[in-house]
């Protein structure tokens, strides 16, 4: 930060962010209807600093959703639409030959992509080879490009939200668990309730235009996560989301669990140890609390290690989900104060 802030600075910033909260929920309840868990996930990336990556069908309002939280935070926007043609250029920007019309001297100029805005929807990425997704996930990583040898720094706050479809598989490149790493969070958008779906219908069949007011700009959302940074974390709690993470990779010198062995080829990242902790400060400092708890990373397991656990043959064989093993983890690895 850029000055030192005292713990009633820190206190007053902190209830502010609750508010903030609050009115970015109301806003939000504008435009979408339901989708709790996932707006959920989505705010508390933001004020993390982290990326997110929903996996979900087309026509479940992922691409309003994002829409909407580029407006509540006066964010530019942007929506990438992935095809398998789609080269990193096209993305990151390129470099033109422009020739100066007073002096006829020529030169290079560098053309933007759409990279180059606050929040980037990147919409169907498992349709993009390789190469243009490793682009995307250098920007992501980096927070800059970099093209014919010269770096371009991106807008601050940056945050990439990508999309996968469950359903068509084919001419699809899914993305390595490597590059899923980056991404903080893994969400799930499912269909919605019938009564909930009902009133979707009732809303999108008018002429009703949500009127989305802006909450918060980018400067004071930076400042917020920095905020969320200095909150302090008692080492129990650290360890404890370290031993979480490492309980799901397969081969610990003997300890490991029986299900995590049977059912469980590649387990968690460090990077996954990281994002439990700093999540679980978000979601405390989202709810006004200083004091993270074990709670805190229990209630966040869920969406940071969805896509760090890659389950084997014998998991789809018995019918298991990397979020079963999730839920049997939270089972069998207990926080220190509830060991018997």
């Amino acid at each position: 930060m850029t000055q030192e802030l005292t713990p009633s600075q820190i206190a007053e910033r902190v209830e502010r962010l609750k508010e903030g909260r609050r009115k970015i929920m109301q806003e939000f309840r504008k435009a979408i209807v339901g989708q709790d868990v996932v707006v959920g996930e989505l705010v508390m990336a933001f004020f993390a600093g982290g990326h997110l990556l929903i996996t979900g069908v087309p026509g479940l309002a992922k691409t309003l959703m994002i829409q909407t939280m580029g407006k509540i935070l006066d964010l530019s926007f942007r929506r990438i639409q992935f095809t398998p043609d789609l080269m990193p250029s096209d993305i990151t920007g390129t470099e033109v030959l422009e020739e100066d019309r007073a002096s006829h001297h020529r030169a290079m100029k560098f053309i933007q992509g759409p990279l180059f805005a606050h929040i980037i929807l990147a919409d169907e990425i498992n349709r993009a080879s390789p190469k243009t997704q490793a682009a995307l996930l250098e920007a992501m990583q980096e927070r800059q490009v970099t093209v014919s040898g010269k770096t371009y720094v991106l807008a601050r706050p940056f945050f990439v939200l990508a999309t996968q479809n469950p359903i068509e598989q084919e001419g699809t490149y899914p993305l390595p668990k490597l590059e899923q790493d980056r991404f903080m969070f893994s969400s799930i958008i499912d269909n919605l309730p019938r009564q909930e779906e009902i009133d979707v219908v009732k809303l999108t069949t008018t002429s009703y235009v949500p009127d989305v007011q802006r909450v918060m700009g980018g400067a004071e959302l930076t400042e917020y996560q920095e905020i969320v940074r200095e909150i302090p974390v008692a080492e129990p709690v650290i360890r404890y989301a370290v031993k979480l993470a490492a309980a799901s990779r397969p081969g610990a010198g003997g300890k490991d669990l029986d299900f995590v062995r049977d059912y469980v080829s590649w387990g968690a990242s460090i990077r996954a140890s990281h994002y439990l902790v700093l999540a679980a400060k978000t979601r405390a400092v989202l709810d006004g609390r200083f004091n993270v708890g074990f709670d805190d990373i229990r209630s966040v397991a869920l969406p940071v290690l969805r896509h760090r656990i890659t389950t084997n043959f014998r998991a789809e064989a018995a019918g298991l989900k990397p979020e079963d093993i999730i839920a049997k983890l939270l089972e069998a690895v207990k926080p220190p104060e509830a060991k018997l």
